[in-house]
């Protein structure tokens, strides 16, 4: 298929697992979708699938004849998935580097994903196998980071991000999940995982900073139910709109070499 019928192909990842990427990459995908915009999720972490739980989809893959048909969610956002081509969600993936990047190739050429504004990828973590086939034979129109506070996590981040643009891959912006738990009596914001340096990231690698996710219940809730597309925040809008231009300003820019 290639990216023909696809305006915009961009990766959501942080090299690290534990982040919240998927539910960053969730969160995203339904406030595009809310926009009125035509969205695609493909979820990359084949060993470790999250998206299809969080919208709340099950059941196999339909190859129609002229390609595999992705799943919907209920708000009409395509995805395709590892996790609709095993028994039950407790059935693990157990293959080898090759076998997945394959996978990878053949869900992003392989699947009728129609007219798409947006395909998101979501990444698993790492800087191996997968990441490398992605960067190298998807053409992305940049990828997105997904932080944690912790210096650990920025560390790691850190290496994605050296080695998508090793690779020549646009940096369109950061997140920062599980950043602040805010009070709901006296609206006190609280550091759980220590003060934020995404803002200081951002500024080093001279990309947008597209958010600061807080620590919500209602989005592990609503994503165990299968029902994430029902969440929406002041800082989820304001994501979704920040990566939107971020992606219309990558368009006339060169990436920047580190």
């Amino acid at each position: 298929m290639g990216k023909g019928a696809l305006q915009h192909v961009v990766a959501i990842g942080s090299g690290k697992g534990g982040v919240g990427k998927s539910s960053v990459t969730a969160l995203l995908a339904s406030g595009l979708r809310r926009r009125g915009l035509s969205v695609g999720v493909l979820d990359a972490d084949v060993t470790g699938p999250s998206i299809p739980k969080l919208f709340g989809l099950s059941g196999g893959l339909v190859d129609s004849g002229e390609g595999i048909e992705p799943a919907q969610t209920s708000d009409g956002i395509s995805v395709v998935s590892s996790q609709f081509m095993v028994e039950d969600e407790k059935t693990p993936v157990i293959w080898r580097g090759p076998l997945v990047t394959r996978l990878i190739l053949q869900f992003f050429g392989g699947v009728n994903w129609g007219s798409l504004d947006y395909l998101l990828i979501d990444m698993p973590p790492g800087t191996s196998d997968v990441p490398l086939t992605v960067f190298q034979a998807i053409p992305l129109d940049g990828m997105v980071f997904v932080f944690t506070p912790q210096e650990l996590a920025a560390l790691i981040v850190r290496k994605a991000m050296n080695m998508a643009r090793e690779l020549h891959v646009p940096l369109l912006g950061v997140v920062e999940n599980l950043s602040y738990l805010e009070c709901p009596h006296c609206h006190e914001r609280i550091e759980p995982f220590g003060p934020s340096a995404v803002a200081g990231v951002a500024t080093e690698y001279g990309i947008p900073l597209l958010a600061r996710l807080p620590i919500h219940p209602k989005v592990s809730t609503l994503g165990d139910a299968g029902q994430i597309s029902a969440f929406s925040s002041p800082e989820v809008e304001s994501m979704t709109q920040a990566f939107l231009d971020a992606v219309e300003s990558a368009k006339t820019e060169s990436p920047t070499v580190l």
